[in-house]
């Protein structure tokens, strides 16, 4: 037997002011929300704020005085990058909620999001771990500036 129209109206409701509520709590979380990443030559740490804006860069143990500029801006390049994606993945983890259909309600679809077409390809991309190169190919920006990685 199927539910009254008004109990399934009920139902429905109850979940848009949930999702309304987690919604709202989710728009709060990510407004506060940074992510820093540092560069593979561990010369710049960089800070990706809410927006994927560069809200802060370190020089770390004055690494950048023996670096030349073009090095230099390759790393705070690469360490910004990898903030931004970081803070874009942030993004997709908690919205993903809201693009599943509702378990209760099968008439609430969810919303489908195109993630590519918002951040940019790179964000479906899997990133290394912020480890050590050890077995990892050379950066990119070394290879743009013509030298091969040291071991």
């Amino acid at each position: 037997m199927t539910e009254p129209l008004e109990k399934r109206l009920e139902k429905a409701m109850a979940e848009l002011h949930a999702a309304q509520e987690a919604v709202a709590r989710t728009e709060r979380e990510l407004r506060s929300a940074s992510f820093s990443a540092l560069s593979s030559d561990r010369a710049v740490r960089a800070t990706a704020g809410s927006q994927g804006e560069l809200s802060g860069i370190e020089f770390l143990e004055n690494k950048y005085r023996d670096m030349s500029p073009q090095e230099l801006a390759a790393s705070v390049l690469e360490a910004a990058g990898v903030a931004r994606r970081k803070m874009n993945r942030h993004v997709m983890q908690a919205m993903a909620p809201f693009t599943e259909p509702s378990s209760n309600v099968p008439e609430l679809k969810g919303f489908e999001m195109d993630w590519e077409r918002i951040f940019g390809p790179e964000v479906l991309r899997e990133e290394p771990e912020d480890t050590a190169r050890g077995g990892q190919a050379a950066p990119v920006w070394r290879d743009a500036l013509g030298e091969e990685e040291e071991d």
